[in-house]
């Protein structure tokens, strides 16, 4: 699996979680990396990306997730502060070669399996 999500889990309205994507199975440097998630009956959607030096968030999410990334450790991350109900979804991983932002999902060339996050109000 080129791609490993966890930190995934249940907590109330306004707390946090970090999520973690392993990508170890990559030559890390050579990706951008993304996050998206999706609810149940809903369509995929971006959540935020990251290149060597620059972020990009969807609206929804700015000013409450944070993404980095860890090119010793092959690892990027998505700080999650603040979370809704609404932010209940199962969240992926994606990685795109090149050094760009990308913000659609078909763009990306390796996906993770998902993580489950759950916010109750």
């Amino acid at each position: 699996v080129p791609l490993m999500e966890s930190g995934g889990g249940s907590v109330q309205a306004g707390g946090s979680l970090k999520l973690s994507c392993d990508a170890s199975d990559l030559m890390f440097s050579r990706y951008s990396m993304g996050w998206f998630r999706q609810a149940p009956g809903q369509e995929r959607e971006f959540v935020a990306a990251i290149s060597w030096k620059l972020t990009h968030y969807a609206d929804s999410v700015k000013g409450r997730f944070t993404i980095s990334r860890d090119n010793a450790k092959s690892t990027a991350y998505l700080q999650m502060d603040n979370l809704k109900p609404e932010d209940t979804a199962v969240y992926y991983c994606a990685a795109a070669v090149g050094d760009y932002i990308r913000t659609v999902a078909r763009d990306f060339d390796r996906w993770g399996q998902g993580t489950q996050v759950t916010v109750s109000s």
